[in-house]
């Protein structure tokens, strides 16, 4: 028994003097010239990718989490009663991260999807390239971000009047947008004209 015992050590003892020289061995030399160098994922540049057109970020993205901030425009997101099974649920409101979290959730989605409205390689459901290099674009995008970062804010004070205003804010950061690229008439071109002036 202490044979087995004495090679079960010398084993494990074995194993970490192999982990320990495997983890401070010396750094691999540069890579010469014309073979490619290798990077670590925690060096390799990120990409953003695009994986959806305008329309799809919006109705998956925007457009649910702007309806549960507008919820709190008038109703206490804490009233809302909790779904039988919270983690199944399909309203975020009534789901196991509700009531004001929901709001306060929301908001940081509003926020940090602005970041999608950036990504360059976008389009528009007609086929047009989605406009992130111009100036009003970006200008819009950021008026979403912050009615985002107010409606957080705002959904964290748990303060009624203040989820009024900051839905205003956020209405309005829609609209100007909407107004320039969205909202086609038959004069102006119809839904071919989204997302061109």
């Amino acid at each position: 028994m202490k044979m087995v015992r004495s090679t079960l050590s010398a084993a494990a003892l074995m194993a970490g003097v192999a982990a320990l020289a495997a983890c401070s061995a010396p750094p691999a030399p540069p890579a010469s010239a014309g073979t490619p160098a290798q990077t670590s994922p925690q060096s390799a540049p990120s990409q953003s990718q695009v994986h959806g057109d305008l329309r799809q970020v919006m109705r998956g993205i925007l457009f649910p989490n702007s309806n549960v901030v507008f919820f709190a425009q008038g109703n206490d997101p804490a009233a809302v009663p909790k779904d039988a099974d919270g983690t199944t649920s399909v309203n975020p409101l009534a789901g196991v991260y509700g009531g004001w979290e929901a709001i306060e959730n929301s908001s940081i989605a509003l926020a940090e999807a602005a970041n999608l409205l950036t990504i360059p390689g976008r389009m528009c459901a007609n086929g047009k390239p989605v406009p992130v290099q111009n100036a009003d674009w970006q200008r819009f995008v950021q008026g979403l971000r912050d009615a985002g970062t107010a409606s957080y804010k705002a959904a964290q004070s748990k303060d009624m009047d203040k989820m009024l205003d900051a839905a205003d804010t956020l209405t309005n950061a829609c609209s100007e947008c909407h107004d320039v690229y969205r909202e086609k008439s038959e004069q102006r071109g119809g839904d071919a004209a989204r997302c061109t002036k």
